[in-house]
């Protein structure tokens, strides 16, 4: 039976399962799942040296109330402005020796180390992008995704997307810590961080927590059984729980990515997955292949960030 080109099917393969890809990454995770159901969630970028993420800073000083043909403010308000964010890239490999291509000659054996090869690719791709929703950027040299830890700081004094948080309060995260956290106080706790984060009907629809945090709050439920009813998010496999309106998620669970002793009340309107429309999850130069090795090689890429347009509206617990 004749064997099928390695490299083709390779090429062929990545490029058919590109959408898999892009769907694993956002259902592997609570807050990708949630952003990617809302429309500014998920903003592919077309380029630029900067990721810009257009932000709100001030009222307009130009309202006011008037009488009949009382002058009118119309002067100039500057109220926006736009954070810049570094374009960060990932890829991975997918390699098939020549002794491996040798040994699975036949059609359907080659065909199936190259299913195998792609699986696993796409199961690392998803798990290290997942790991950098999380991160604080400061991974593998500063090249990771500036994820939660990063966006909702512990300590809100860093610089954001280009603004120094400790001389602009209005881009700081809000924060709740400096007590243990027990299933006896942790409800009092997050009553104290949501009120900080609600403007009329403007408040967190998603809380993010780790196994800690989430068996605290499970466990200060149980007299009660608030147990969120079926949704997206729990038909996705996710553990929810409510807290007023919001789904509360274990996004911790075996090898799960959420920080120790964390949770995070979300409004993820104003939090945004921003990959590049041309490097979300493809092949990298299709042609590729090693030029000193026994090998043939192919790249998946991935190039963007994750942004915020509005930290006030942001919190996080811990300890």
């Amino acid at each position: 039976m004749t064997n099928p080109n390695i490299s083709e099917l390779l090429s062929t393969g990545i490029e058919n399962r590109t959408g898999e890809f892009v769907d694993n990454v956002a259902n592997n995770t609570a807050l990708l799942f949630r952003l990617k159901d809302r429309k500014t969630g998920f903003r592919p970028v077309s380029g630029g040296t900067s990721i810009y993420q257009e932000l709100a800073y001030a009222e307009n000083s130009t309202f006011m109330f008037y009488d009949g043909t009382e002058v009118l403010n119309v002067s100039a308000s500057d109220v926006v402005t736009a954070a810049e964010f570094a374009w960060k890239q990932a890829a991975v490999a997918v390699v098939v020796s020549g002794k491996e291509e040798r040994i699975n000659s036949g059609k359907e054996r080659t065909i199936d180390l190259v299913k195998a090869r792609i699986e696993n690719a796409m199961t690392t791709m998803t798990n290290k992008i997942s790991e950098g929703v999380y991160s604080d950027g400061t991974g593998t040299g500063g090249k990771q995704i500036g994820g939660l830890q990063y966006l909702v700081a512990d300590a809100p004094t860093n610089t954001v997307g280009g603004i120094n948080r400790s001389l602009y309060s209005f881009w700081a995260n809000k924060v709740v810590s400096g007590t243990t956290i027990t299933a006896a106080n942790i409800q009092s706790k997050m009553n104290e961080l949501y009120l900080q984060l609600v403007a009329g009907a403007d408040r967190p629809d998603l809380i993010v927590a780790d196994n800690n945090f989430y068996k605290l709050y499970l466990e200060s439920l149980q007299a009660i059984q608030r147990v969120g009813p079926e949704n997206k998010m729990a038909a996705a496999g996710f553990s929810v729980l409510k807290y007023m309106d919001a789904d509360v998620v274990l996004d911790g669970g075996y090898g799960g990515d959420a920080p120790t002793n964390h949770m995070y009340m979300l409004n993820t309107k104003y939090l945004h997955y921003r990959p590049h429309k041309d490097c979300n999850m493809v092949p990298l130069n299709p042609d590729r292949f090693a030029v000193n090795q026994d090998a043939y090689v192919k790249l998946i890429g991935w190039m963007g960030n994750m942004t915020i347009s509005h930290s006030g509206k942001q919190g996080v617990l811990t300890n």
